[in-house]
């Protein structure tokens, strides 16, 4: 029997706070946000007015959707605060904030981004594989960003560190739209964390 779509209120997206190098990851973010609107689903992402945070958050606006941003005060302080938004939370700490984007969203996409990007998407992963949640995970691959990250699971994988119920985690597309459905579809796998010593 076919489990039922899932139906997301709002999606968490992580991103860059810078545009990149490549004119696709603009155009990229500025589609996402209109594919969220257009389908009804908030956006919850980082609260930040520059990079990809900034495209994405204007376009959703843009296209009559609804936005959420989350940032804590030393980044508000400078200046980096999307102030045009409707709603717009101040937390304490970046884990107050993390923990209040999880907390507000069905589920999670990081779209080409930093250092920033890779732990904040990691960490929700990583919640997900402990059973702490059962949210879907996704990368939006745009023009190839992320296959240096995937070769690095597959390795990881051959090496024993991961387990290929693990990686099943992370979903993985080029096209947003496609990566929605995929996502409403999806189900959580949740297998214990550790590889012992029996299963080598």
């Amino acid at each position: 029997m076919t489990a039922p779509l899932r139906s997301f209120k709002r999606l968490c997206v992580f991103c860059g706070s810078s545009h990149g190098g490549n004119p696709a990851y603009v155009a990229a973010a500025k589609n996402a946000g209109r594919e969220l609107a257009r389908r009804g689903i908030g956006l919850v992402y980082g609260g930040g007015n520059v990079g990809l945070m900034g495209v994405l958050a204007d376009s959703v606006l843009m296209a009559g959707g609804d936005v959420i941003g989350v940032i804590p005060e030393a980044l508000m302080a400078k200046e980096v605060g999307h102030r045009g938004l409707p709603d717009l939370r101040v937390v304490k700490t970046m884990h107050e904030r993390k923990a209040l984007m999880a907390e507000l969203a069905d589920g999670f996409v990081a779209l080409p981004g930093g250092i920033g990007t890779f732990e904040e998407f990691f960490e929700i992963v990583t919640w997900a594989q402990l059973g702490l949640h059962s949210k879907p995970c996704a990368l939006l691959n745009v023009n190839g960003f992320y296959d240096p990250l995937l070769h690095l699971l597959d390795h990881a994988i051959e090496e024993r560190f991961i387990k290929p119920k693990q990686r099943d985690l992370v979903i993985v597309e080029s096209d947003f739209s496609t990566l929605l459905d995929r996502m409403a579809s999806h189900h959580v796998p949740h297998d214990p964390k550790w590889i012992g010593k029996e299963t080598i």
